[in-house]
């Protein structure tokens, strides 16, 4: 047990969920969260083959359209998701946790980096460039996994995607985050055979870490 995470729902969705029917889902629960009618929730799933266009995705990036795009809403530009990539939903209340939105996406960023040290991934940030970085195969610095949120009367939305191992000819058909000059790749395709189970593992052990981090944060504020 742990005061700080006990009251937020934990959600694990098998099978491939339609973005559409996500986003409605995440959209409304956000709005229950800040009418204080419904549980935080951290909600972890995977998508058919899409991409997704952020507030700032230019058309030029589009290279090829062979899925469906959708319009998210997040920050950020376009992104794939699709089988073999662990989507995380976060959805938090930073009312009650510092309304820090910056600090917020750090902390995000540093859970996601914690669990895949956990499995043995040394990952890390770039400064100036979105995402979670690592080396790939080839000793090539690549990214692993993305960021992108919105927060809507201080209620975060969307979260985080990590390749575990997705197709990653799939991210061909966009400028992943608007980032050309360095590749894409996986758990899978670095040699880690740590799965969905574990990376879920991983994740949850992490997470009262996470939170503890945005109650430091609201305490810093405070003070």
């Amino acid at each position: 047990m742990n005061a700080l995470t006990d009251d937020i729902e934990w959600r694990v969705t098998a099978g491939h969920t339609p973005y559409p029917a996500a986003l409605a889902e995440m959209e409304a629960r956000a709005a229950a969260i800040s009418a204080r009618e419904a549980r935080e929730l951290v909600w972890l799933l995977q998508h058919p083959p899409l991409y997704t266009a952020g507030t700032s995705a230019d058309p030029a990036e589009l290279l090829d359209p062979r899925f469906p795009v959708f319009d998210a809403g997040r920050g950020g530009r376009y992104t794939y998701h699709g089988p073999g990539q662990r989507i995380g939903y976060v959805l938090l209340d930073l009312n009650k946790r510092g309304r820090d939105v910056r600090a917020y996406v750090s902390a995000l960023e540093g859970w996601v980096i914690d669990a895949l040290a956990t499995l043995g991934v040394s990952a890390r940030r770039a400064p100036g460039r979105i995402g979670i970085w690592t080396d790939d195969a080839g000793g090539r610095e690549a990214k692993i996994g993305a960021i992108g949120v919105r927060v809507r009367k201080w209620v975060t939305l969307h979260g985080f995607a990590i390749n575990v191992d997705p197709d990653l000819s799939h991210f061909g058909g966009i400028v992943p985050c608007g980032i050309s000059e360095y590749p894409v790749t996986s758990l899978d395709a670095i040699g880690n055979p740590a799965g969905f189970d574990r990376l879920d593992s991983a994740l949850n052990a992490i997470f009262p870490q996470f939170i503890r981090s945005l109650e430091h944060d609201r305490r810093t504020l405070e003070g």
